[in-house]
């Protein structure tokens, strides 16, 4: 019998502890969710700034104030 046979035997059978993991399992997991969470909110990052310099998207007043400074300049007042 193999592993996974094992464990959908145990599911099955309603044992609570049929997915149990190691902690290194649970910290290899969690590394590797982190960093795919990371790549995938530096990539949005990246899209949006290469949308705001070509112009396709509305900058909020963050965008605003760090790309066009000139805008919240009230010396001309």
């Amino acid at each position: 019998m193999g592993a996974e046979e094992e464990v959908s035997d145990r599911r099955a059978r309603g044992d609570p502890k049929a997915t149990s993991i190691t902690e290194a399992q649970y910290a290899l997991w969690k590394r590797r969710k982190d960093s795919e969470a990371s790549a995938r909110r530096d990539e949005a990052a990246r899209k949006r700034e290469e949308d705001i310099r070509a112009g396709t998207v509305l900058m909020n007043g963050r965008e605003l104030f760090i790309h066009e400074p000139w805008v919240f300049d009230n010396t001309h007042y």
